[in-house]
């Protein structure tokens, strides 16, 4: 039993957000700090040949700042050191950051900005990744032996084959971009403060652009709304630029992007094509896969590797197949970089996995949840990097939770009723755990009369002759690896800290921030139930490099799996050696042993044995004034057994999955194909759900960003440059478009997790879109295969149906 685990604890940042109180980068109020802003490129490739200067502006109010200027490396440090700080010769994309300007005041920034004009020699860009030769990285997965089971496919064996695409999305943060930096110190420190989720990633960025030691950069978090992905990277390209100007006009610079800037110039999903060969026996049980990925990764390398790397192994799926084999490149084009955002990869080839599943299914008759439950992976099987599932498998639970709930197993998808085995398979017994907080299981669902018989709906055939929506369903089925992908995490080696404070509160020091997820309120419960105290009893420190150790970023749903873990560990060791030093004074008092990484026995974490005596912050108190050390610091080890052959990408990819189960329904008005989703359900397996109600936060805000993706975000390009650059053009879901959603949390425990918990923060981005998908497919007899369906998009497939409608 745990205390504080499992409940909802207030955030503690709460109140100040609510009532105004909170302050982000751009609220801080520095004397003296000038604003800077960028001179930027207005073709996609070229060559720079100069700069024109207007000779009515007078250059002596404002700095410029040019490459020459760069006191370290002209580079941004991330994977591959192809980017720039400041372009030289050469122009790669649109919007390329070429000078910097730093002026008193927006109007004189605004105008030396006007006047200041690129000469630029244009050069034919390459916009089509079919037609890249620049690869930044080719992955190659195999298993089995591919070209023999097609070859030789059993009788009445089909072959199937598809081709999918994905266009981008904008993270559309609620902050955009900036950063504050101030000059050099006298001993030459250089600190920024910013918006931003990787502090230390942007420290050491920050040290090889000025040429400074690693521990004179120093990197502030602000308070941050929100990232998703969008402030992993970029926020380095920022700092930089910032840093640039306040050491070359000698005093403080703020540099903020408004939104048109922001919207322009930042990176954004990797746009994709996948192709699908499926052999599949004529029981649905699959037989080979065949899987080809390509990734646009623009202009630069910038994380194009590592999202390619996880959409690579999510490329099969959560499914069982003894042949497979998955080819995989990441691109250079001229279009601006595309970077990090939440799924990193995995969305994409999801999406295209789940459609050719949708297509298996239908190419065979076979119900969609028939042909997912008879292929799912189970606990000891391998996926196709080899791995072997040992622990914490929850594919049956999420999928049976789901079935259950919506009644979809006896859902006529397509107009193809149900098998009788598909119908009865309904009633397997889970053997996973459903979340206190959550609606009840299959023993207390509605039977099916009380289901939608949506088989009634009106079918694509006769649709048109009617103005009434057409409705369908559709369900998908994933999984996503917690953590670093195969070796990262032992390669990162991320660090969590917790020291005593005078007053006998515990300080948790973590470079993991809280951008909008639950952070601080997560670390909080974890600490406070680690070390059997109260909420009252811990603090979050503010992430600043200057005093928080290395966590890893805050992405790849790693901070609380990750860094939590490390956390409860740490907190433990602390009130060992609390209780430790009182009893080795005389005292009787007595702890319970804790495991390095598994959950704390139940009187580890409740606060019922003599320790009740006294107070937590009495006893810490006690424990100084003995001369007790106070620190402790721990870091992340990789459970034992755990192996990873990064040059054949064969292992343990990750140390766990999260597993999920989505169903949308949607309306489809059948004159002018608008889409809308009209309900939705999520059933997700996140090992143990330590704050419930930001789990389920989590996974309705990941799943509206899917949906909105499936059907209503456009990104395109024009001339290398996005079209969707101003609020009005860039359209993302509101409150209002938001279907009633119903979570439930399914708790499959993982024994490396803090209290048995997974990651969860990436999950639910990757099934909405192909759920939406296959619910159109209901309610049209289309199936589509480019994100998002647009009207248009549902018009064009719909009139090479049905050729005769055309005028």
């Amino acid at each position: 039993m745990t205390r504080i685990v499992g409940t909802n604890v207030p955030r503690p940042e709460g109140p100040a957000k609510v009532e105004g109180r909170a302050l982000y980068v751009a609220d801080l109020d520095v004397p003296g700090a000038w604003i800077g802003g960028t001179v930027r490129s207005d073709v996609a490739r070229g060559r720079l040949l100069g700069f024109e200067r207007d000779p009515a502006f007078d250059f002596a109010r404002v700095v410029v700042v040019g490459p020459e200027d760069v006191p370290g490396e002209n580079v941004q440090a991330l994977i591959v050191d192809d980017q720039p700080v400041l372009a030289t010769t050469e122009v790669r994309h649109w919007g390329e950051p070429l000078l910097l300007v730093a002026a008193p005041d927006r109007a004189t920034l605004l105008a030396a900005l006007a006047a200041i004009k690129p000469k630029i020699a244009p050069l034919e860009p390459v916009l089509d990744l079919e037609r890249s030769t620049q690869v930044f990285k080719a992955i190659d997965i195999d298993k089995g032996d591919v070209e023999r089971a097609f070859a030789a496919p059993p009788r009445g064996a089909r072959v199937i084959e598809s081709t999918y695409h994905t266009d981008s999305q904008e993270q559309l943060y609620i902050e955009p971009q900036g950063g504050i930096a101030w000059p050099p110190d006298a001993d030459g420190s250089i600190t920024v403060k910013g918006s931003l989720q990787c502090p230390h990633y942007v420290r050491k960025a920050l040290a090889r652009c000025m040429g400074v030691p690693l521990e004179k950069a120093r990197v502030v978090q602000c308070e941050t709304g929100g990232g998703f992905g969008g402030k992993e990277e970029y926020p380095s390209v920022v700092a930089c630029h910032a840093a640039l100007l306040a050491k070359q006009c000698g005093r403080p610079v703020k540099l903020l992007y408004e939104r048109h800037e922001d919207l322009a110039v930042t990176p954004k999903r990797h746009p994709s094509r996948v192709r699908h060969k499926t052999l599949v026996a004529e029981d649905g049980t699959l037989l080979a896969m065949d899987v080809d990925v390509l990734f646009d990764g623009g202009a630069y390398t910038t994380l194009s590797p590592v999202v390619l790397s996880r959409g690579c192994i999510h490329a099969a799926g959560p499914y069982r197949c003894e042949n497979v084999r998955i080819r995989g490149r990441v691109v250079g084009t001229n279009h601006v970089p595309y970077g990090a955002f939440r799924g990193f990869g995995a969305p994409q080839t999801c999406f295209a996995v789940e459609r050719q599943m949708d297509r298996v299914a239908r190419a065979l008759g076979i119900h969609p949840a028939e042909l997912r439950w008879t292929n799912r992976l189970r606990l000891g099987d391998t996926t196709a990097t080899g791995q072997l599932l040992k622990e914490s498998v929850g594919s049956t639970e999420v999928l049976e939770e789901l079935l259950a709930r919506t009644g979809f197993r006896q859902h006529a998808w397509c107009g193809r009723a149900p098998s009788a085995k598909a119908v009865s398979s309904a009633n397997v017994v889970s053997n996973g755990n459903v979340a206190p907080n959550a609606a009840p299981n299959a023993s207390a669902v509605p039977n099916a009369s009380a289901v939608p018989n949506w088989s009634a709906s009106l079918r694509p055939d006769t649709a048109r002759a009617s103005t009434a929506p057409l409705r369908g369903r559709g369900l998908s089925f994933f999984f996503h690896g917690a953590g670093f992908t195969g070796s990262g995490e032992e390669m990162l080696k991320g660090r969590v800290r917790v020291a005593l404070l005078p007053d006998g509160r515990v300080e948790v020091l973590a470079g993991s921030t809280e951008i909008g997820q639950g952070t601080n309120a997560l670390f909080e419960a974890i600490a406070a139930e680690a070390l059997g105290a109260e909420l009252a009893d811990v603090v979050v420190a503010t992430p600043d490099t200057a005093r928080v150790p290395d966590s890893g970023p805050t992405v790849a749903s790693r901070t609380c799996m990750v860094v939590g873990g490390c956390l409860a560990n740490a907190c433990r060791e602390l009130v060992a050696r609390i209780d430790g030093s009182a009893r080795d004074d005389g005292g009787a008092l007595r702890t319970s042993p804790r495991t390095a990484d598994g959950p704390a026995s139940s009187t580890a974490t409740r606060g019922d044995d003599a320790r009740s005596s006294a107070s937590f912050r009495d006893r810490a108190r006690a424990f100084l004034a003995r001369g007790g050390d106070g620190v402790v610091t721990v870091t992340y080890h990789s459970p034992p057994g755990l192996q990873w052959d990064d040059a054949h990408y064969r292992g343990d990819a990750y140390p766990v999955y999260g597993w999920a189960a989505d169903l949308a329904e949607v309306e489809v008005d059948p004159v002018t194909f608008d889409v809308r989703v009209t309900r939705f359900w999520s059933t997700v397996d996140v090992g143990k759900a330590l704050q419930p109600r930001l789990v389920e936060g989590q996974i309705e805000g990941g799943s509206l960003q899917a949906l909105g993706w499936s059907q209503l975000e456009v990104i395109s390009t024009r001339a290398g440059r996005f079209e969707q650059d101003r609020m009005a053009t860039c359209i993302v879901p509101t409150t209002l478009d938001a279907p009633p959603m119903e979570i439930a949390l399914v708790e499959v425990p993982y024994s490396h997790g803090p209290f048995g918990a997974k990651g969860v923060g990436e999950l639910p981005m990757d099934g909405g879109a192909p759920a939406v998908f296959a619910a159109i497919e209901d309610a049209l007899g289309l199936h589509l295969a480019h994100v998002p369906a647009t009207p248009e998009r549902i018009l064009d497939a719909w009139l090479a149906a049905h050729p005769e409608e055309r005028t």
